[in-house]
């Protein structure tokens, strides 16, 4: 699993595990951030307000201003109302801030646990920012094999789980602008589809 999976698996199997709700944090809505080129390294955010923001940032207004927010370390931001979870931007080279619908924490937490996901189960996530995956094909990949690079997609959304419901759809990320499932073939594919 990539660096950015990894990190957000283990992020919602502490949400799951919470028996109480994360502490509430002012709600800051500040102006979404801007994508940075895939050539650029980018600087993780690091204070609350700036968390908030880039989480935000993942999803529409209207779904990220009713979400809970939560820190890669499971730390509460924000408490939210509408069942979304977003994350801010992580640790892999760029940027990649996530929201997920509660189908969607689901299937992650059936990841982590190396489970299976409960069949047509699906769920939803926006990744308006972009991302940054290791590998194509291994969900638990740490990071690109030798002489590979990360790969880049720009500003897209996922329908997850979607178990072999993809044909007709190119099962590699050679053109990330073009929709593609990620993952096929293992119990974790899900359809990317850029969105700019």
């Amino acid at each position: 699993m990539s660096v950015r999976h990894t990190s957000v698996v283990v992020l919602f199997a502490g949400l799951a595990a919470c028996s109480s709700p994360p502490a509430a944090a002012p709600p800051v809505d500040p102006p979404a951030q801007t994508a940075t080129p895939a050539s650029e390294p980018v600087k993780p955010p690091t204070t609350d307000a700036e968390l908030i923001k880039s989480a935000r940032s993942a999803a529409p207004e209207s779904i990220s201003k009713d979400a809970t927010i939560m820190t890669w370390d499971m730390r509460g931001l924000h408490v939210g109302t509408n069942g979304w979870t977003c994350v801010p931007d992580g640790p892999s080279p760029h940027l990649d801030p996530m929201c997920v619908d509660k189908n969607g924490t689901d299937w992650m937490m059936a990841v982590m646990h190396k489970g299976q996901p409960e069949k047509d189960k699906m769920g939803f996530a926006y990744m308006l920012q972009g991302g940054s995956d290791a590998s194509n094909t291994d969900p638990f990949a740490p990071e690109p094999p030798a002489g590979h690079q990360w790969i880049e997609t720009g500003p897209h959304v996922m329908v997850l789980n979607i178990g072999d419901h993809f044909a007709g759809y190119p099962t590699t990320a050679d053109d990330p602008s073009k929709p593609y499932v990620m993952w096929a073939g293992t119990p974790y594919a899900h359809l990317m589809i850029p969105v700019k």
